[in-house]
């Protein structure tokens, strides 16, 4: 499946791409695309330039950068870029971002991952996921619980993204239940 193509039992919620049972951080990849997939037994880098998995007892960080956030600066520009990248038969790729997962020792490791939103994401989903990316690397026991009721949400869902009140409330309670 391409990026950008509508998969069934799929949302965006903040910055996390839930299909199914699994969570993403951004896009779900597809095929040799960068991404970024969380599991119960860690962080597993996805695509061809990057691969690897961190168990969860070695990841002490993960912070995200270059994510977009909506203004109207924002939605002026992807408007001019769609109307250039059609117009001058540029390419269609989407933006990227960098999940940061730090070890113990702070040294961090940059992976990519495309962006899902296309005009970038609020600045509440956005503070809202960092908070609970950064409450993921607090402890098993919330973690699990909250990796958990992520993938059975996701399983649970159907018919693509919800509003976004719902994403918003949805990531309240994710937060909430990691810093359990």
């Amino acid at each position: 499946m391409a990026h950008g193509e509508w998969e069934p039992f799929m949302a965006m919620v903040g910055l996390f791409w839930i299909a199914e049972g699994d969570v993403y951080v951004g896009a779900k990849p597809a095929g040799l695309a960068p991404g970024v997939r969380l599991t119960p037994e860690g962080v597993l880098a996805l695509g061809d330039k990057q691969s690897g998995m961190w168990p969860w007892e070695d990841v002490h960080a993960l912070t995200i950068d270059d994510v977009p956030v909506k203004s109207l600066k924002r939605h002026v520009g992807a408007a001019v870029d769609m109307v250039l990248s059609v117009g001058l038969g540029g390419g269609d790729e989407a933006p990227t971002m960098t999940v940061r997962l730090a070890d113990e020792t702070g040294e961090e490791t940059p992976l990519t991952a495309y962006t899902a939103a296309a005009v970038g994401y609020s600045r509440t989903e956005y503070d809202l996921s960092r908070d609970l990316l950064a409450r993921l690397t607090e402890g098993a026991g919330s973690l699990l619980t909250t990796l958990t009721a992520m993938s059975d949400w996701g399983r649970r869902h159907e018919g693509g993204s919800p509003r976004a009140a719902e994403r918003e409330a949805l990531l309240r309670e994710w937060v909430e239940a990691a810093g359990v």
